[in-house]
């Protein structure tokens, strides 16, 4: 799956179309993905004899194929690629920019 845990998406279709947020889980076997503050549901929790009634509200997952990854050197919503570097590892690039998207999210973090 070409999206990990915290990258920042955007939805592309279903009712959340346009939300944006980082990813919170990736369930690879599934082909699904939870992004932060998108698809929140509400669960009705019974009350018991030693506990009142709630409402939990938690982000469901919904599918990977409704999401795209927002390049953090172009910030465009853009597809991803993969490329073999000169070292042998397999990195992730930006179809628009032609960067590499881990490189530009450490340098990222650096500036936080």
């Amino acid at each position: 799956m070409k999206i990990k845990v915290k990258d920042n998406v955007l939805v592309t279709a279903g009712k959340y179309k346009g939300k944006t947020g980082p990813v919170m889980r990736v369930f690879k076997k599934t082909g699904k993905v939870t992004v932060e503050k998108v698809n929140i549901r509400t669960r009705h929790i019974k009350k018991t004899a030693t506990q009142a009634g709630q409402r939990l509200q938690y982000e469901a997952p919904f599918s990977a194929s409704n999401v795209k990854l927002i390049c953090p050197s172009c910030k465009k919503a853009t597809r991803i690629a993969y490329k073999l570097m000169d070292d042998g590892k397999k990195t992730r690039f930006c179809k628009k920019c032609n960067e590499s998207v881990e490189q530009a999210k450490v340098a990222m973090e650096k500036k936080k």
